[in-house]
């Protein structure tokens, strides 16, 4: 989709998802001392707002004007300080290093990934960590959501062996409970962690 396209779902409704932060990134910041975050590809700002308000410093990356309006509004609500770029994550360049770099569900063309992972990667510091999470291929038979074509959907294998040097430390397919219309379906997403030494 296109940033216009973004804007226009984001325009359509209050949050696109919750304000929650993701499960994964809860799971996988557990323990940390907080740091320097960059959150490329945030949207409406859930889990940049969510690092900012657990005392990480935050960058919030994205290409829709309409999805950083909305993350402003979440960080002036939760009363925290996001620094927000509007940018294209496939060719933005980090100004520096981070301890923690995510990219959670950007489901785009895999050059357009790979690209973005290129620059995910490049911004991960000496000892920070990069998250990666996306919907898995498997989703499309036996889960619920995301899109409909499997060029988008991920393979742990596959982004753990786009990750260069740094280390992985799990890369693997995760459950997700998915609350519809009363009914709890299950979403299958993959997960990568991988670390810089």
């Amino acid at each position: 989709m296109t940033s216009g396209q973004w804007d226009e779902r984001y325009r359509a409704q209050g949050l696109v998802w919750t304000a929650d932060p993701n499960r994964f990134l809860v799971e996988a910041v557990a323990g940390l001392e907080p740091g320097s975050a960059l959150d490329l590809a945030c949207g409406e700002g859930r889990n940049a707002v969510w690092l900012a308000a657990n005392g990480w410093r935050v960058t919030g990356v994205d290409f829709s004007p309409v999805g950083l309006d909305k993350a402003r509004l979440l960080a002036a609500e939760a009363g925290v300080a996001v620094d927000w770029e509007l940018a294209d994550v496939t060719a933005w360049e980090a100004p520096a290093r981070h301890d923690l770099v995510i990219v959670l569900y950007l489901h785009l063309d895999p050059p357009a990934v790979r690209a973005a992972l290129r620059r995910a990667v490049a911004a991960v510091a000496p000892g920070g960590r990069l998250l990666v999470v996306g919907h898995a291929v498997r989703n499309l038979t036996d889960g619920y959501g995301g899109p409909p074509d499997p060029a988008l959907l991920f393979e742990p294998e596959q982004i753990a062996g786009e990750l260069g040097d740094l280390s992985v430390e799990r890369a693997e397919e995760v459950l997700r409970p998915v609350e519809v219309d009363g009914a709890v379906e299950t979403a299958i997403d993959a997960l990568v962690l991988a670390r810089r030494t």
